[in-house]
Formats: structure tokens, sequence, C-alpha cells
């Protein structure tokens, strides 16, 4: 039942509240996860020893981030928020990590692996609905996909959704292995499961299926009925496809893969992310740009042929690392998370018996996360972060000889209390995040919207949405650069940069709000183009304002030209040369 309520219920649930799509989600995945931990408390210690390299890469990252709040320009509830994530994940780590006796063990490893299995075949029948019956969907019970013929399930992204499913797939392997599950039953749920990996029509998915084939080919301690089903998991794929194309094309009805197979950008814009975060990893090799600052740097940085998307992440882990961290502190950072991988599999690999089994599937797990880590960023989300440093922990623990459990020790009682805090600081989020939702919610009796905003900017892990807020409905955004300075370290959108742009001019810095503006239009975002208007009717020169009309024209040319010349600062380029540190608060802008 713990593994059930902590892997199923983050990702059935379809509801949410602006500004956050998936804040909900992850709140409710830090409970489900401190319960579980709570439930499955080991006896004895050895966390410290099995995962060294696991905690000097969490201390790193966890330093990083208060270097970037502390002595960088990251807004302290974006820092916060970071720090409190990675808490989370160390005491999922210590939990998986711990020593425990060997039937302790399987316990709450088969615990983890029911609740995936069940959290597998449930979203694959949200993924079927969302597919063959679009149109029942509501948006509260079940998830709107907004990719015709694909199934995003009520996380909202296929790519996500596919990842679940492979979790759900091997955790449905591990089960029929450890002999909790039919190979009968196995093979039906896993087959299902499959299906869902295509309806997603996911590349990431793809890829994670071959791996499920690999991995049977390659552990012969499995039980061969576990071998089987893994090694057929392409073959269920392929033939699952095949089905849903002819499909598709019998009944004038949408199937994402097709979609996905004339695509010519193979990498989904990727590549082009990847241009850029390496030549900003030039520009910055040895202190990065700052934990959680990418994308102020890379929206801020010229690059004409940027890929328009507003991106946040590099959508890779190790060039993430790169370039936010540095070269020195992303290659000890990887170096530990390799170590830590290799660590595991040579430990457990040659392991017999039930808690080989179980090792190793934890082992796969990681590695599956690893791979969609190398394309997205799935561990900047708790419903994934939290099970995999469980996992992850757990593959590296030593479990003890089968025999009675141990009595509670002052370990037990520390990782109680360690749940226990997990528990009330995702209700504590929650309520915190309240200060800010009723900024974008609208209902009778509610306070004036200015003092909804000066309530959010109290907010603990999301203030930086009530300063997004301040700075983007007021008349006068010269006004609000200090919001400013704050909501535009989280995501540089649309509105946030011409607010900012306007900022700058009515400060009588035209050459950051030109910069500004030039950076803006590389997105070629229609939300943009009334900003941009007057630049259509007289582009002014390189460098200078447009000119301005004679005194004869009539009225109506007056007015469009004193537009013109107001908005001069969107047209033109700045006179002098800047780069995203010109844009940080006045104590961050000497950095390294």
């Amino acid at each position: 039942m713990l593994g059930v309520v902590a892997a199923t219920a983050p990702s059935l649930l379809a509801f949410n509240v602006a500004p956050s799509p998936t804040f909900l989600n992850q709140a409710l995945a830090v409970a489900g996860w401190g319960w579980f931990v709570w439930g499955v408390a080991p006896s004895g210690r050895g966390a410290w020893t099995a995962a060294k390299p696991l905690w000097a890469a969490l201390a790193l990252l966890m330093g990083a981030v208060f270097v970037s709040s502390a002595w960088g320009a990251l807004p302290w509830s974006l820092g916060a928020s970071g720090l409190a994530l990675l808490a989370c994940a160390a005491t999922l780590l210590a939990s998986g990590a711990a020593s425990r006796p060997l039937d302790e063990a399987l316990r709450s490893f088969e615990a983890f692996c029911v609740g995936f299995a069940v959290a597998g075949v449930v979203n694959a029948l949200i993924a079927t609905v969302q597919v063959f019956a679009p149109s029942w969907p509501d948006g509260e019970w079940l998830a709107l996909s907004g990719i015709p013929g694909r199934a995003v399930g009520n996380l909202r992204q296929p790519n996500h959704l596919s990842s679940l499913l492979t979790w759900s797939a091997v955790a449905v392997v591990a089960l029929c292995a450890l002999g909790r599950l039919s190979w009968r039953w196995a093979a039906l749920l896993g087959s299902f499961v499959v299906v869902g990996v295509v309806l997603t029509a996911s590349r990431t998915g793809t890829l994670s299926v071959l791996i499920l084939a690999l991995w049977g080919l390659a552990d012969r301690r499995l039980p061969r009925p576990a071998r089987v089903l893994l090694v057929l998991a392409p073959c269920v794929y392929a033939v699952a496809w095949g089905g849903l194309t002819a499909w598709s094309q019998s009944s004038q009805q949408a199937f994402g893969g097709a979609a996905r197979l004339s695509e010519h950008d193979v990498s989904g814009s990727r590549f082009g992310i990847w241009s850029n975060t390496l030549t900003l990893i030039r520009m910055h090799p040895w202190w990065g740009v700052g934990f959680g600052e990418f994308n102020f740097a890379w929206s801020l940085t010229p690059f004409p042929g940027r890929p328009v998307a507003f991106f946040d992440h590099t959508h890779n882990l190790l060039l993430q690392f790169a370039v936010e961290l540095g070269l020195p502190l992303a290659a000890a950072v990887s170096g530990l998370l390799l170590w830590a991988l290799w660590r595991a599999w040579r430990g457990r690999w040659q392991a017999e018996g039930p808690g080989g089994v179980a090792s190793r599937s934890a082992w796969i797990m990681v590695v599956l996360m690893a791979l969609h880590s190398q394309l997205e960023y799935p561990l900047w989300y708790a419903y994934f972060l939290l099970p995999c440093a469980w996992a992850w922990g757990f593959a590296l623990a030593t479990p003890l000889q089968p025999g009675l459990p141990l009595p509670a020790t002052p370990w037990t009682r520390s990782m109680t209390l360690a749940a226990a805090a997990l528990i009330m600081g995702a209700a504590g989020s929650v309520v915190d995040y309240r200060r800010v939702s009723d900024i974008f919610t609208s209902y009778d009796g509610a306070a004036p919207l200015s003092e909804r905003i000066e309530a959010g900017k109290r907010s603990v892990f999301f203030a930086h949405h009530a300063h997004y807020a301040a700075a983007t409905v007021t008349d006068k955004p010269s006004q609000a650069m200090d919001s400013l300075n704050q909501a535009t370290h989280f995501l540089l959108d649309t509105r946030l940069m011409m607010a900012w742009s306007r900022a700058w001019h009515e400060a009588g810095d035209d050459d950051r709000a030109s910069h500004l503006a030039q950076r803006l239009r590389e997105f070629h975002n229609p939300a943009s183009d009334e900003f941009f208007q007057s630049c259509l009717a007289s582009p002014p020169a390189m460098g200078s304002p447009p000119a301005s009309s004679p005194a004869s024209s009539p009225p109506a040319a007056s007015a469009a030209a004193s537009v013109g010349a107001a908005m001069a600062f969107a047209c033109a380029s700045p006179a002098r040369a800047l780069g995203w540190k010109d844009f940080l608060p006045a104590k961050t802008a000497k950095g390294p």
C-alpha cells in the first residue's frame, strides 16, 4: 500500500492550480515518498558508507545552490526550493542505502515495485483513453492531450509518461523474478505497459524498451521467464506500433507515431540548444553561469539561430552541470555519479538469489532515468527524483543475511523523523503555494490584486511567481525593477522580456532596452508582434533610432511617428555590446 500511494498518486493527479502545472503532483510525491520512508524505516545503518559517491555529489550540488543564491543573483525562493528538493532526495537515498536484513530489504523493494506496477497499469489505461477516446478527458480527472494522437498521461508530458511506464515494466519483471507474480500475469501486464509506451510515441521510450531487452540478454541470473519477457519487449513494441499505424490509416484517426517519423528535426530542437550550451560553456568554462541560471544566461546571449522555444534546461544532465557549475565542478559531480552507478553495477551484477535480482532491478531503473536525463530533465521533478534516489541507494546497499528484523535503533528513529519532516514539509509547501496561486485565481471575495501580489512576495519557495505578476501587470515596469531582477531568473518569456525592455527604456538605458528587444526578436514569438509593429513601417538604421516625421505630416502620421520614436529602442541595435552579466543586479554583476 505504501508503494502504491507513493508511486501512483502523483501520476494520477490531473487537477492543478496556476501558476505551476506540476506543483501539486510534486507535493503529493514528497508526502507519498515520506510516508514510504516512514513505513520501511530500515533497522540498520550503513547508508553513509554504501552511498559515499552520491552523498558527495549531493553535497556539492547543495553547495552550488547556496552559493548561487548567497553570492549570485538566484532568488532565495528558487534557492530554497532547490535545497529542499535535494534534502528530500538525501532522505530517500538514506532510506534506500541503509543496510537491513535480507527479508526486510526484499519486502521494501517489493512494495516499491508493486507501487510502480500499479502506477504503470493505471497510466497505460489513461494513455489508451487519451488516444482512442480523446473526447473523454475533462482536464480535471483525466488530463487533455495537447498533442493529437499521443498519450501524455496526467503528468502531461509524453516522455514523462514513457519513463513511468518503462519503470513499471521493470517492476513487473522484478516481481515475476522474485516469485510474487506469475509469468502469465507478468506477460499480460508487461505487454500492456509497453503498448502504453507506444501510445506516447516517445523516442526516449523506444530506447528504454531496447535497454529492457539488453538487460534480458545480459543478465543470465534472472529466472528464464523474466528474461523471455524482457527480450520480447521490443517485439511487443513493434507489433503495437504496426497495429496502431494500420488502425490510424483505416479509421482516419491520429496516431502521433506517424507524425514523429515525419519530423525533420529528430532531436526536437535539442541539437540547437546543445550547440548554444556548448557556446556558453566555452564562454564560461571555469565557474559556469551559476546554478539555476542557464535560462537567464542563454536568453540574454545573442544566438540568432536559437531554438524558438523558451528553454529553461539544456535537456542533458551533463551539459546542465557543465554550463551552470563550470567544467571542474561539473566533472567532479558527474564523476561521482558515474562512480556510484559503476559501484552499484560491480557489486550487484554477479549477486545470486533474490537479493541480486532486486538490486539489479533497482540499478536498471536508475540506468533508465539516467538515459532520460541525457534528453530531458526528469530529475527536476520530485516524482522522479525521489524514487530514483531510493532505488539508487538500494542498488548500492548490502543486504544482511536472512533473519529476524533487528530492534529499533537510533537510526530507525532518525529515518522516521526525517519521513515525518517530508510529510509536514509537503503540507507546508502547499500552504506556501496558496500565497501565489491566489494571484492567478479569480474568486469572490478575493483581496485586491496588489495585496495578493504583496502577500505572494512573502512566499518562501514561490515568491518569484509573485514578482513575475508584479512586473507584468504594471503600466510602469521601471517601478517594478526589483521584481524584474527576481522573476527573470526563473524563466524569461515574452511578457517578461517585453516588460523588462520597457523598464530599461523608462529608466533611460536604451542600450539595455534594445539588447533585450533584440534577444526577444530571436525567438520569433507571435505574442511579441505588436511590440515590434512600429519596426515594420520604417526599420531604423543599426545602432540608431528611426528618423522622425517632418513637421508638415498630417496628425495621424505625426502620432504614428511619435509612437515609432517612443519604441525606437525595440527596433534599433544597442550602441554598445552587452552580455548577460550586464543585466545582473549591481552586487553580482562582477561575478567570475
